[in-house]
């Protein structure tokens, strides 16, 4: 039985801008030694209930880049104001903070040191992924029905558990490096 997984990792504008704020978010209350990128040394407006609105968007987004992979560019291009209405306090200065987190955010994400790099940082690992899961696929008698697509992060997502759907998982750039047995075997039940 030949195996024609077809497998699409690719990192995502809009989830990873969400992990973007999280870190910003969670940087506010964290020592010296926790602090996650990007660091901004200045207290940002979120909303008291920052950490429900995060799931909720979260669950949005991934939901409508699961359906279609090309929604989290539109997302963050086209719907920006979803960002902050739901997770910053709405008055002036909190829209210049978020103006000002957005264009950071874009900035870092096409220069050559953004999407690019992390995309090519999982290169190796991601052509072993796919042999690996082809393999556990074929040897199970699976026979895939979609594309898989596999979102990446370029940190973890500590507000929200990052469950797998079918055919669709988001996963932290870290886990191809340092939970790899782990993340086969997450995403054969993707396909299962």
């Amino acid at each position: 039985m030949e195996n024609s997984l077809l497998m699409r990792a690719e990192v995502t504008y809009s989830l990873n801008f969400l992990i973007y704020i999280q870190n910003i978010y969670l940087n506010q209350n964290r020592s010296e030694g926790e602090l996650r990128f990007p660091y901004y040394r200045s207290a940002i407006s979120f909303k008291e209930e920052f950490a429900l609105n995060f799931k909720n968007v979260w669950d949005e987004i991934s939901q409508r880049v699961s359906d279609h992979p090309s929604n989290g560019l539109k997302i963050f291009a086209e719907e920006k104001d979803l960002f902050y209405q739901s997770l910053f306090i709405k008055n002036p200065d909190s829209l210049k903070e978020f103006h000002e987190i957005y264009k950071s955010f874009k900035v870092w994400w096409d220069s050559f040191i953004g999407h690019f790099a992390l995309e090519r940082s999982i290169d190796e690992k991601g052509q072993e992924l796919y042999k690996e899961l082809a393999t556990a696929l074929t040897q199970r008698r699976i026979q895939p029905q979609k594309e898989l697509d596999i979102s990446l992060v370029y940190d973890e997502c500590l507000l929200v558990n990052l469950d797998i759907s079918s055919y669709f998982a988001v996963v932290p750039i870290k886990d191809f490096f340092f939970k790899y047995n782990d993340l086969v075997s997450e995403l054969q039940k993707c396909i299962d």
